[in-house]
C-alpha cells in the first residue's frame, strides 16, 4: 500500500513543500537552533511520521507547517499557498479551512459536552446549529462513541476523551491532520484502538496525516518515517508496508 502511494506520487505536485526552513529561538543572549535548514515534500493522502526524542525539533516542525509559528528563514507552501507569508488573520483562516489537530492532552473544553466539543471547528466556520450537531453526532458515531454525546470530559476515560478529540479534528473533513503524540497518555491497548481509528479515517477520506512521536510503534502506521535529531532531518524512510487499521 505504502509502495503504491509512493509510485502514485511520481509526477505529482506535493501538497506540502518545506524549503530550507530554519527556526532560531532567542533566550536573552543565547540563540537556540530548533530547526536547521530542513526541506521535505509531503503528498496528499500520505501518512508521515516525525520520529525523534524530546528536543529533537519534531514538534517545532509541526508548529511551522501548521502555521502556529513563523520560520526564521525558509518557505512553507501548502496547496500552493505560501503559509510563511500570511499574516496572523490569514493563517488563522487557512487553519480553519484546511487543518485539524489531535493533541496528546486532548484539549477538550471541560464545561462542554462531547457533541459541543466536536462541533467547535464548525462553529468557527459559521455552520448553523442544526448542521453542526448533525455532523458532530456523525463524527462521534464514527469513532465508536454513540450515546456519549451529552457526556463531559470528566465523565469519560482517557481513551474516550481522545476519541472525542479525533472526532473534533475530523468533523470538518480537513485536508491535513496533525497528531502531536496522540497516544502519549494512553495504555497499549487503547493506543492501538485510537491509532486504528485515526489511520482508518484518514485513509478513507484521503487525508494527509502528520504524526509526531517518540514511539517507534506509532511510526509503524506511517508510509514515510522522517527521523529528526538536533534540528535536522537525518533519515527519510519510505516503507514498503504500513500497519493497516483493524476493523
Amino acid at each position: 500500500m505504502a509502495e503504491n502511494a509512493v509510485k502514485n506520487n511520481e509526477g505529482r505536485k506535493p501538497l506540502i513543500e518545506v524549503r530550507h526552513v530554519r527556526k532560531v529561538y532567542r533566550m536573552g543572549s543565547e540563540r537556540i537552533v530548533a530547526l536547521n535548514d530542513v526541506s521535505l515534500e509531503i503528498y496528499k493522502g500520505e501518512i508521515v511520521c516525525f520520529l525523534g526524542t524530546s528536543g529533537s525539533g519534531k514538534s517545532t516542525f509541526l508548529n511551522m507547517v501548521a502555521g502556529l509559528e513563523k520560520p526564521t528563514r525558509g518557505e512553507i507552501i501548502i496547496g500552493g499557498v505560501p503559509l510563511h507569508k500570511l499574516d496572523e488573520a490569514g493563517v488563522t483562516l487557512f487553519r480553519q479551512k484546511n487543518i485539524g489537530f489531535i493533541f496528546q492532552a486532548y484539549n477538550l473544553m471541560p464545561m462542554l459536552t462531547a457533541i459541543e466539543n466536536v462541533s467547535l471547528p464548525l462553529l468557527f466556520r459559521n455552520v448553523d446549529r442544526r448542521k453542526r450537531d448533525a455532523l458532530a453526532k456523525e463524527a462521534i458515531d464514527l469513532v465508536g462513541l454513540k450515546g456519549y454525546e451529552k457526556r463531559r470530559p470528566t465523565q469519560m476515560s482517557g481513551g474516550q476523551q481522545q476519541r472525542v478529540g479525533i472526532a473534533r479534528a475530523l468533523v470538518g473533513r480537513p485536508k491535513i491532520i496533525f497528531a502531536d503524540e496522540p497516544t502519549g497518555n494512553l495504555d497499549t491497548n487503547t493506543t492501538k484502538e485510537v491509532m486504528n481509528i485515526i489511520v482508518r479515517m484518514a485513509r478513507e477520506n484521503i487525508q494527509t496525516l502528520i504524526l509526531v512521536t517518540h514511539d517507534r510503534s506509532i511510526a509503524d502506521y506511517a508510509d514515510k518515517i522522517v527521523t529528526v535529531r538536533d534540528g535536522n532531518i537525518v533519515d527519510v524512510t519510505i516503507k514498503d508496508s504500513a500497519v493497516m487499521p483493524q476493523q
